[in-house]
C-alpha cells in the first residue's frame, strides 16, 4: 500500500478503530476466532474492541492462524489484518542453544544463520513478529533470564544483536521466510537488584549509556522493526512511562521509527509501581511516552477514548501510534497478503528439515565450553574403555529451555541416543542415578514443566554406583531443570539441585575418573562439581541436537571451541561478577594478612572461570603481539597483530580476543574491555597471523562532562584466549 493510501485509511478510521490497533489481545482469549466470553469480559474486552485489535500473540500453526486472520478481518470495519507475534527465542521447532550458549560460540555469523532459520520456520507457519533478540546486558547469575542474553559484555552483545536482527528480517521483511524482530527489553532490564526478576534497577546514567544501551542501539542501527519496553525503572521512572528514554532517546536521538510495544501488562503495572493513580493515568503516561501497543491488558482499550474526549490525550498521539502499527503491517505486506506467504506445504518442507537440524548441531557444538580437562581425560577413547554415563540427563530429551515454546521431546536427541549413534566399541552403561530435583522444589509457570514421577531413590543410587565401580571413566550428566531458569526463575542458590550433588559425591567415592557435563540456563556455583571432576563441560540447554553434539564432543569427533560469555562465580556471594570491573584505590595484591584491601575474607575476588575462558583438545601458542605504531590520532588508526600457532597434536579452533585498557580518564575506567575477536581454526602445527584494527571510536566513553568521546593518553592492548590475559602492548592516543 502506498504512503498516501495508508494515510487515507487512517483518516477514514474511527477513534475506536485507531485505539483498537494499539491493543494486543492474548492468544488464550481466541478459540477458533471467537470470544471466550468469560475471560474476555473479565479483562474488559467487549466485542467491538476485540475485533478492532491490532495484534495477538502465542498462536501457532498455519491452519489456526489463517482461520483467525480470516474471521478477524471479516469483522474489522476496514478489514485490517492482525499481527501474529510469538516468543521464538532460539528456534521454532528446530530448537538450537539458548542465547547465552550462542554467546559462548563468539560466532555472530552463525547466530545470523540461526535467526534466519527460525524466521523461515515461523513465517511458513504464519507468524509475523518474533519477540527476539533479547540484548539485555547480564552480570548477575541469580537472575533467571540471563539465559536469553548473550552475556556480560557490551561489545559481544552488540555484535549478536545486529546479527540476530539481520537474520530474522533478511533483506526485506515483506519477503517469504522473513519476520519482524523485536529487540527487548528497553532498557536495563538485565540489572535487577538482588537478581530478582521484575525488581527495580538502579544504574547511573554513565553506566547505562556506556554499558547497557549500546546493544539496543546496535539493534536499532540494524533496522529492527520493533522495540519492547522493560518492566524496570530508569532513574526511578518505569520504562513504559519514561518519556526521556522511550521518546527522547529512542526516537529523537537514535532515530527509531518503528513500533514500540509494552511487555506483558507493563502499562497496567505503572499504578502498582506508584507513578500513576489509576488505569487511566497509566494509559496517559504510556501513550505520552510513545508506547504504541499495550500488550495483553485492556488499559488502552478502557482509557484512551475517554482521555481523548477529555482533552488529556491529543488524538494526534493516537494517530501517530496507530500509523506506526499500520506501517509495520504494510512493510510486512499484509494488506496485499495477510498470511505473509505462509503455506502448509512450505511449512512441511522447512520445519525440522535436515538442513535445519544440521545447523542446530553445529550451533550446539560451538556453544559448549570445556571448562576443565585435567590430565587430558577428554576426549574419551573410542575403544578399550568401560564408560558409565550417569545422571538425570543421561537419557533426558528435554534439552531445551523454558522459552522453547514449541520444543518437543520426540524431536530431541538424548545423550544416550547420541552415544549409541556414534557406534564406538566401548562398553557403555547408563544410569539415571537420582531424580532431577528435590521433591520439595515447585515447578510452576510454564506449560509442560510437570513434577517428576515418584522414584525409588535408593535403587537409582545403588544401580549408578554399581556401574560406576566397574567403569574406567564415569561421565556425569547433571544440571538445572529447565524450569529453574527463564522468566521468573531467579535463584538465591545457584548450585545444581541437592539430589544431584549427593549423587556426584557418592559416585566420587567409588571412581575418581569423573567427567561432568552440565545442562543449565545460567552460570552456576560449581565448586563441588569442579572439585570432584577431572573434566567439566558447560553445555547450557543445547537444543534438539544436544545429545548428538555432546556425544561427538566427548569422543573427539568434533572439537570444543566455546568461550564463556558470562563468568562462572566462585560462589553466589560474588555476584554480580564480571571481567570489566573498575579499578579501586585499594586493590587486593594477594597479601591475605592485609585486612584493608578490597577483598572477601572467605572467598576469592576472582570468578571460578572468567569471561572468555574455554579449553580445546589442543594447545595454542601466542607467538608474538605487534602494534603497527605506538601512537595514534583520531584520524590515524593503528593495528595490532598476533601470530598464533597450534602446538598441540590435533586440529582445533581458538577464539582470539582483543582487550583494551584506558589507563587514565576523567572518570574511572574499566580494567579491560573487549574490542575485537576472531575464531581461528588451525591444523596441528599450523600458524596464522590475526590482525585487529584499533580506531578512535573504540576508545570513546561518557566523560566527566557527559559528552561521549575518547581522551588522549596511554592505553594497553591485550590479545589472548580469555579475559585473564595479562601480557600487553602499549600505545598513546594523541590529541
Amino acid at each position: 500500500m502506498k504512503k498516501e493510501d495508508l494515510q487515507a485509511l487512517l483518516n477514514d478510521m474511527s477513534l475506536e478503530e485507531k485505539i483498537g490497533q494499539l491493543i494486543q489481545i492474548p492468544g488464550f482469549l481466541i478459540e477458533g476466532g471467537s470470544v471466550i466470553t468469560g475471560p474476555a469480559l473479565e479483562m474488559g474486552f467487549d466485542e467491538e474492541t476485540y475485533y478492532n485489535a491490532g495484534a495477538t500473540l502465542s498462536i501457532f500453526t498455519f491452519e489456526r492462524i489463517r482461520e483467525i486472520q480470516d474471521q478477524f478481518m471479516a469483522r474489522q470495519p476496514h478489514h485490517i489484518p492482525l499481527l501474529f507475534m510469538g516468543d521464538i527465542i532460539n528456534g521454532y521447532r528446530s530448537i538450537y542453544p539458548i542465547p547465552l550458549g550462542q554467546g559462548c560460540s563468539f560466532d555472530p555469523a552463525l547466530s545470523r544463520e540461526l535467526a534466519a532459520m527460525s524466521a523461515r520456520e515461523s513465517a511458513a507457519e504464519g507468524l509475523h513478529v518474533t519477540f527476539s533478540p533479547m540484548v539485555d546486558l547480564v552480570r548477575d547469575a541469580r537472575w533467571g533470564r540471563v539465559m536469553e542474553s548473550t552475556g556480560e559484555d557490551t561489545y559481544l552483545n552488540s555484535c549478536f544483536a545486529k546479527a540476530a536482527v539481520e537474520g530474522y528480517q533478511g533483506k526485506d521483511i515483506a519477503d517469504a521466510g522473513s519476520v519482524a524482530a523485536c529487540v527487548k527489553h528497553f532498557a536495563g532490564y538485565g540489572a535487577p537488584e538482588a537478581g530478582r526478576d521484575y525488581n527495580v534497577v538502579e544504574l547511573s546514567d554513565r553506566t547505562l549509556k556506556d554499558d547497557y544501551l549500546p546493544p539496543y542501539k546496535a539493534a536499532v542501527d540494524a533496522g529492527v522493526e520493533m522495540v519492547m519496553t522493560s518492566f524496570n525503572t530508569l532513574n526511578r521512572i518505569p520504562a513504559s512511562g519514561n518519556t526521556e528514554y522511550m521518546r527522547t532517546l529512542l526516537r529523537d536521538t537514535w532515530g527509531f521509527h518503528g513500533m514500540l510495544i509494552s511487555d506483558w501488562a507493563a502499562i497496567n503495572e505503572l499504578e502498582l509501581q506508584g507513578v500513576a493513580d489509576d488505569m487511566a493515568a497509566s494509559a496517559n503516561m504510556a501513550i505520552h511516552a510513545g508506547v504504541d501497543m499495550d500488550m495483553c491488558t485492556p488499559v488502552y482499550a478502557l482509557s484512551l477514548r475517554k482521555l481523548v474526549k477529555e482533552g488529556k490525550v491529543p488524538e494526534a498521539l493516537i494517530d501517530e501510534s496507530c500509523m506506526r502499527v499500520l506501517e509495520l503491517k504494510n512493510r510486512l505486506g499484509l494488506f496485499e497478503d495477510p498470511y505473509h506467504h505462509a503455506h502448509q506445504t512450505k511449512a512441511e518442507q522447512v520445519v525440522l528439515c535436515d538442513e535445519h537440524r544440521a545447523l542446530c548441531l553445529k550451533a550446539a557444538e560451538e556453544s559448549v565450553v570445556l571448562l576443565k580437562n585435567k590430565r587430558d581425560i577428554l576426549p574419551l577413547k573410542k575403544e578399550g574403555q568401560n564408560i558409565a554415563f550417569i545422571g538425570p540427563y543421561a537419557d533426558a530429551h528435554r534439552l531445551y529451555g523454558v522459552w522453547s515454546m514449541l520444543g518437543r521431546e520426540e524431536d530431541t536427541v538424548s545423550v544416550k541416543e547420541g552415544i549409541e549413534e556414534i557406534g564406538q566399541s566401548n562398553t557403555c552403561t547408563f544410569a539415571k542415578g537420582c531424580r532431577m530435583l528435590d521433591p520439595k522444589f515447585p515447578l510452576t509457570g510454564f506449560h509442560g514443566m510437570e513434577q517428576e514421577e515418584e522414584t525409588d531413590d535408593e535403587e537409582l543410587l545403588l544401580d549408578a554406583m554399581m556401574k560406576a565401580k566397574r567403569a574406567d571413566v564415569v561421565v556425569m550428566l547433571l544440571g538445572e531443570h529447565p524450569a529453574q531458569s527463564g522468566e521468573g526463575g531467579s535463584r538465591g542458590d545457584i548450585r545444581i539441585p541437592k539430589p544431584q550433588r549427593k549423587l556426584l559425591k557418592e559416585i566420587s567415592k567409588v571412581n575418581s575418573n569423573i567427567v561432568t557435563v552440565l545442562f543449565h540456563g545460567r552460570p552456576l556455583d560449581i565448586r563441588g562439581v569442579d572439585r570432584r571432576s577431572k573434566a567439566v563441560m558447560a553445555a547450557w540447554f543445547p537444543g534438539i541436537e544436544g545429545g548428538r553434539a555432546i556425544a561427538r564432543l566427548l569422543f573427539g569427533e568434533s572439537e570444543p571451541s566455546g568461550k564463556l560469555a558470562m563468568s562462572f562465580p566462585y560462589s553466589v556471594g560474588q555476584v554480580p561478577v564480571y571481567y570489566d570491573h573498575f579499578a579501586t584505590g585499594r586493590p587486593f595484591n594477594g597479601d591475605i594478612t592485609n585486612r584493608f584491601q578490597s577483598r572477601y575474607q572467605d572467598i576469592p575476588n576472582d570468578p571460578m572461570y572468567p569471561f572468555g575462558h574455554g579449553l580445546t583438545y589442543t594447545t595454542f601458542d601466542y607467538v608474538s603481539v605487534e602494534l603497527s605504531s605506538d601512537t595514534m590520532t583520531k584520524e590515524t588508526p593503528i593495528t595490532v597483530s598476533v601470530r598464533i600457532k597450534n602446538i598441540g597434536n590435533r586440529k582445533g579452533t581458538e577464539v582470539v580476543q582483543m582487550y583494551i585498557r584506558d589507563l587514565k580518564g576523567s572518570v574511572v575506567r574499566p580494567v579491560k574491555k573487549l574490542k575485537g575477536f576472531e575464531r581461528v581454526t588451525l591444523e596441528q602445527g599450523e600458524e596464522k597471523t590475526v590482525t585487529f584494527r584499533i580506531d578512535h571510536s573504540m576508545l570513546a566513553f561518557t566523560r566527566a562532562d557527559m559528552t561521549f568521546d575518547a581522551e588522549p593518553g596511554t592505553f594497553y592492548v591485550y590479545v589472548g584466549g580469555s579475559s585473564a590475559v595479562d601480557k600487553h602492548g602499549e600505545f598513546t592516543l594523541q590529541a
